[in-house]
């Protein structure tokens, strides 16, 4: 069987390529987000620019996108979040976390995207990298003046804190 690149475990064939090769429409933003990416790691550039918002076509670099793709190494693509890009929605986000390998250096983009459908389609609007997200603790923080988690009745810094 072979999967689709997208990470829904669903052959290549019934899942993004339809989408890619014009077949039939993304029914959702993230349906058209895993197709971008699908058309990314096989190369499929020309549908990275006609899912492109038509607004947003003046800004597409087209010699650097085949670049990249070309260059990188895909290895997982994941959805974190979305909001909105449902089949009755106008609009829609779309966060997640690809990762590759380029000239032999592991990275992940982490992107926050937005979509809109105008016409029965859904298009890539634009896309900024996601901020990290806040680290919130479970428990207190220890000080390290505060006496040691461990019992054994040194200062945290003496102690488990070195």
């Amino acid at each position: 069987m072979n999967n689709c690149p997208c990470g829904s475990n669903i052959n290549y064939e019934e899942c993004c390529r339809p989408i890619i090769k014009g077949e039939r429409a993304a029914v959702t933003a993230e349906q058209l987000m895993r197709s971008r990416y699908s058309a990314y790691v096989k190369k499929e550039l020309d549908y990275i620019l006609t899912s492109l918002h038509p607004d947003s076509r003046s800004d597409y670099d087209e010699k650097s996108t085949r670049a990249w793709a070309e260059s990188a190494e895909w290895h997982k693509f994941e959805i974190l979040e979305t909001s909105g890009g449902g089949a009755e929605d106008v609009e829609g986000q779309v966060e997640f976390a690809a990762s590759y390998s380029e000239n032999g250096l592991e990275k992940e983009h982490h992107e926050l995207s937005s979509f809109k459908k105008e016409d029965g389609n859904w298009y890539f609007v634009s896309g900024k990298i996601a901020p990290p997200k806040q680290f919130i603790r479970s428990a207190p923080k220890v000080g390290r003046n505060d006496p040691c988690v461990c019992g054994s009745g040194k200062k945290y810094k003496k102690c488990c804190g070195q």
